[in-house]
C-alpha cells in the first residue's frame, strides 16, 4: 500500500507545507517509509470552510440519507480488508486478533448509530399545543427538537486506531446528527488515519454527499490542533487521550470570542474496592481476573484498574496472589516508544513517593506489569501518588477501616469507572464507599471488570473533571450524538413553515 502522506481536504489529497514527519515501527522505534506532511495554517482553514459549506445540505440532509452514508463508510472499512489490520498493528504495536475485534467494533458503532437516526425518538421531540383560552394568558403552541450544531473537530486516540479514531465513536455520532466532520489524524499511526480517512471520502462519493462532509490532516505539533480549535467556524470540539492536551484544547476554546464545548476524555485510575469475599473466598480467581484487566492491551486503555481500594484485614495475602499474576505475564510492545519510557518513568516517580511499596520486580526498563501499595493514609497525604500511570500498572490503597476508606474516596478526583468486588451480602458494608464512588464516576461495575465498554444506548464513558471536561455527556454508545446537536423550540410557527419532525 502506498501512503501520500497528504491531507484529504473537501475530496482532494493536497500537501504545500514543507514540514515532514515519519510514521514509526512501534516495536522497533524505526521510521517506517511513509512520510507525512504538516498542515499549514491555509490548509486547515480551507478544510473548515468546506466542512462550512458542507453544512448547508448535509445539515438539512434527511435522516434516510445519513444512515446509508454511515453504513457506506462501514462498509468500506471492511473492504480495507487486512492491510488496514497490518498497517495498524506495525504502527501500534496491537495485535491482528485485538485489531481485527477492534475493527469489528467500529463498524456495529456505525451501524449502531445509522439504526439510531431512523427512529426520530433520537430527536427528543416535544410538542406542547397552544391553548388560547387559557386564563389569565393563552397558552402558545411550543415544539422542541434537537438539531445539529454545524462543523466539528475531532481528535483520535493513540490506543484505539479504529474505534477512536478516524472512524470512530465521535466520528459516527457527528455525522449521525448531521455535523461535517473536520478530523485530526493521530500522529502515532498516521499511515492507518489515511486508509480510514479514505474509507469515509469514498462513501461520502457513493451517497453523493458535498465534498467537505469530511476531511481530515496530519500534524505533529501543537500548532495544527491549535489552529483548527481556535477556527472560528468550529461548534465543538471531541478528544481522547492525555489530561494536558485535553486542558490545553479545553482553554484555547475557552478563551475564543465564541467560546465552544470541549468534550475532552483525559484518562482515569477507576478505583476497584475489593471486599472480602473477593480478597479471602475467591482470591484465586479474582486476583488472575484483575491481573488479566490490568495487562489487557498491555494496559493501555483508558478503563484500566489503575487504583485499588482493601482493607487491613484482607490486603496482604490477595495483593500476593496478585504480584505473583501479574509476574507471569511477560513484558510487551507498547504503542510507541515515548508511551513505554513515560511508563516506565511514571513507575520510577511513583515508587519514590513516601510510603509507596513495590510488590512487583520487573526487569529494569522494560515495561513490565507493575503493582505497588501505600497506606490510605499516606495517599491523602501525597495525592500525586494517584496520578495515573498509563500502561499496566495498579496501585493498591490499603486503609485501616471501612471508615478510613471513604475518608480517602472523598480525596479522589473524577474517575471514568468505579468497580465493586465482592457479594450482595455484603452492600450494606459497603454502601458509604460506594455511594462515595457514585459521585466521582461515569459508571459503576458489580463484580466485573471496567476494560469493557459496551457500545449501547444506556453506556456512559465520562465522569467527573478530570476524567472528562463534561461529565453530562458520554463518548461510547448512542446518546453521544447529543455532543453534537442542541435543542430549538418553535414556538406559533405555521405548520408549512415547521420542520417535518414537528408537524402535527
Amino acid at each position: 500500500m502506498n501512503f501520500t502522506g497528504k491531507h484529504l481536504i473537501r475530496g482532494t489529497q493536497r500537501a504545500t507545507g514543507s514540514e515532514k514527519f515519519s510514521s514509526i515501527h512501534a516495536a522497533s522505534g524505526n521510521a517506517l517509509d511513509h512520510t507525512f506532511f504538516e498542515a499549514t495554517d491555509e490548509e486547515i482553514n480551507d478544510a473548515v470552510l468546506g466542512a462550512v459549506d458542507a453544512f448547508e445540505s448535509f445539515g438539512k440532509s434527511n435522516h434516510a440519507t445519513r444512515a446509508k452514508f454511515l453504513r457506506t463508510i462501514a462498509q468500506e472499512i471492511e473492504q480495507l480488508g487486512d492491510v488496514l489490520l497490518e498497517t495498524a498493528s506495525q504502527e501500534t504495536g496491537l495485535g491482528l486478533e485485538r485489531l481485527r475485534g477492534e475493527r469489528a467494533r467500529t463498524m456495529n458503532q456505525l451501524n449502531a448509530f445509522a439504526s439510531f437516526i431512523e427512529d426520530n425518538k433520537w430527536l427528543r421531540i416535544i410538542i406542547d399545543r397552544a391553548d388560547p383560552e387559557r386564563k389569565p394568558l393563552p397558552k402558545p403552541d411550543l415544539r422542541q427538537m434537537q438539531v445539529p450544531i454545524g462543523p466539528v473537530a475531532i481528535f483520535g486516540a493513540s490506543n484505539f486506531p479504529f474505534a477512536f479514531s478516524v472512524a470512530g465513536g465521535d466520528t459516527a455520532a457527528a455525522l449521525a446528527s448531521g455535523c461535517p466532520v473536520v478530523f485530526k489524524a493521530h500522529p502515532a499511526h498516521p499511515a492507518t488515519c489515511e486508509l480510514a480517512a479514505t474509507a469515509i471520502m469514498r462513501a461520502v462519493e457513493a451517497c453523493e454527499l458535498p465534498a467537505g462532509t469530511f476531511s481530515m490532516v496530519h500534524g505533529r505539533s501543537n500548532r495544527v490542533g491549535s489552529v483548527l480549535v481556535e477556527n472560528p467556524h468550529i461548534k465543538a470540539v471531541a478528544f481522547t487521550g492525555s489530561f494536558r492536551g485535553g486542558k490545553a484544547l479545553f482553554d484555547l476554546a475557552a478563551r475564543r470570542q465564541e467560546p465552544i464545548p470541549v468534550y475532552a476524555e483525559m484518562g482515569s485510575v477507576n478505583p476497584v474496592l475489593i471486599l472480602p469475599s473477593a480478597s479471602r473466598r475467591n482470591r484465586i480467581v479474582v486476583a488472575k481476573q484483575l491481573a488479566g484487566s490490568i495487562v489487557l492491551g498491555s494496559g493501555q486503555f483508558c478503563t484500566n484498574p489503575g487504583l485499588l481500594l482493601l482493607t487491613d484485614e484482607e490486603s496482604e495475602e490477595f495483593l500476593q496472589e496478585l504480584a505473583s499474576e501479574l509476574a507471569k505475564v511477560q513484558p510487551a510492545t507498547m504503542l510507541t516508544p515515548a508511551i513505554s519510557n513515560a511508563y516506565v518513568q511514571g513507575i520510577m516517580a511513583q515508587r519514590e513517593v513516601a510510603g509507596v511499596r513495590p510488590l512487583t520486580q520487573g526487569p529494569a526498563g522494560l515495561p513490565s506489569p507493575h503493582l505497588a501499595s501505600v497506606s490510605a493514609a499516606d495517599a491523602i497525604t501525597h495525592p500525586h501518588v494517584l496520578e495515573e500511570v498509563f500502561g499496566p500498572s495498579s496501585l493498591a490503597v490499603v486503609a485501616t477501616s471501612m471508615e478510613d476508606l471513604v475518608k480517602f474516596c472523598h480525596t479522589l478526583p473524577g474517575q471514568l469507572t468505579a468497580t465493586v468486588l465482592g457479594e450482595e451480602s455484603e452492600i450494606s458494608y459497603a454502601k458509604p464507599v460506594i455511594d462515595v464512588l457514585q459521585q466521582k464516576a461515569g459508571r459503576l461495575i458489580f463484580n466485573g471488570y471496567p476494560t469493557g465498554v459496551e457500545v449501547s444506548p444506556a453506556m456512559v464513558h465520562g465522569g467527573p473533571y478530570p476524567a472528562t471536561t463534561d461529565s453530562r455527556s458520554t463518548s461510547v454508545g448512542t446518546t453521544a450524538i447529543y455532543r453534537f446537536t442542541r435543542p430549538v423550540c418553535f414556538q406559533n410557527f405555521p405548520q408549512a413553515l415547521l420542520p417535518e419532525e414537528l408537524k402535527d
